[in-house]
């Protein structure tokens, strides 16, 4: 499938029916996936992490950029890859280790060391990536505000729509606030002239609701992969007292 039907997959969409993404962490999850029918997969750096035994935000990117080749090879539909902030990389080298993987999206964060990043610097980032890649990738543009927090007496929603508007103009495809209250969904998605990427957490409201809510497309971070270990942990419990 081409970066263009990815993009594709976005739009269009109908309140209730977002485009849901589960995050494989490794080719054995993604083929799961995969083979149930979904039309594509946005891998979690955070669930990726943990499949190669580091903490979030602590893989090398070579390691991450080989785990998101070896995800994409295993699967007949499009990847996105989760590639945090970029790993400090220059624009024109990030897209071509991209491409090189095989995906055709990534997601790329506005913070960085837990702080979140001066707005119009990251636009100019995204902007940069943008003229790189051209209509090659499919480009999530994270924002931070409610994962790391704005000033004091900045509203968090105020924040959070003028860095999404700024993303949106540098050429990002979908903005993805993360955490973001479902209260504040309608809201974001009518002031956001993008498709907005919404975070499904497993005690929250379900993606057929986010959808109602204003969400285009739902990921799950590092969740699938850590409900997988939370089965695996009560499987080796069992097996441990036999």
């Amino acid at each position: 499938m081409t970066v263009s039907v990815f993009r594709d997959l976005h739009h269009g969409r109908t309140p209730g029916d977002p485009l849901v993404l589960p995050g494989p962490w490794d080719a054995a999850s993604a083929r799961v996936f995969a083979d149930a029918g979904f039309p594509a997969l946005a891998t979690p750096s955070a669930g990726v992490a943990a499949s190669l035994g580091y903490e979030d935000g602590a893989t090398p990117a070579a390691e991450m950029f080989a785990a998101v080749a070896r995800i994409v090879r295993a699967v007949p539909v499009p990847v996105s890859a989760d590639i945090e902030a970029g790993y400090g990389l220059s624009p024109k080298e990030l897209v071509r280790r991209l491409l090189d993987t095989g995906a055709v999206g990534c997601n790329l964060e506005d913070s960085a060391d837990g702080v979140l990043m001066d707005p119009q610097r990251q636009a100019d980032r995204l902007a940069e990536v943008r003229g790189v890649a051209g209509d090659q990738l499919f480009v999530n543009a994270r924002v931070d505000t409610y994962v790391r927090g704005v000033p004091d007496g900045t509203d968090p929603e105020t924040e959070t729509i003028a860095r999404a508007r700024l993303y949106a103009a540098a050429g990002a495809d979908c903005l993805y606030p993360i955490a973001a209250p479902p209260e504040s969904l309608p809201r974001l998605a009518a002031a956001i002239p993008a498709p907005l990427n919404v975070f499904a957490l497993p005690d929250g409201p379900t993606p057929r609701r986010l959808g109602e809510l204003g969400a285009a497309r739902i990921t799950f971070g590092p969740g699938l992969q850590r409900q997988s270990m939370a089965a695996v942990r009560r499987i080796a419990d069992r097996l441990h007292a036999l």
